[in-house]
């Protein structure tokens, strides 16, 4: 019995670091931080959410009729995009009917991605600190 529960204890403590380590599984992780976009003070975010092999593609409006915005290349899961404010247009291309976007700035230019792919925590934490477009 004292070896079974030593065990469980073991299992207990191993869970609850695993859980941590998780927790702090880098940028993707965080939520809204503070940044810096070419040097300039920003509010910034991380992609998530895409599937291995694919790509988040910055557009040139809320839309996915829109074409890619010609100074953004392809981000993935963890990479940092500084938002400039929301808005609403297509849904997400998952399925969810999430609607709202986000313009987003690289130092380069700006463009637009739908937040269901960023960790900014949905519009209830964002709309007190992001503005409407």
């Amino acid at each position: 019995m004292k070896h079974l529960r030593a065990l469980t204890a073991t299992g207990v403590a191993l869970t609850a670091a695993a859980a941590a380590v998780l927790a702090g599984a880098g940028p993707a992780g965080a939520a809204i931080h503070s940044c810096s976009i070419s040097g300039d003070p920003a509010v910034c975010a991380n992609v998530t959410g895409i599937d291995a092999g694919s790509y988040l593609a910055v557009r040139t409006g809320p839309s996915y009729g829109a074409g890619k915005s010609p100074v953004f290349g392809q981000y993935h899961n963890g990479d940092q995009l500084g938002l400039l404010c929301w808005t609403t247009g297509d849904p997400d291309a998952d399925g969810h009917g999430y609607r709202y976007w986000m313009r987003v700035d690289n130092g380069i230019g700006d463009g637009y991605v739908n937040d269901w792919y960023l960790n900014t925590g949905g519009p209830n934490t964002w709309k007190s600190k992001i503005q409407h477009c």
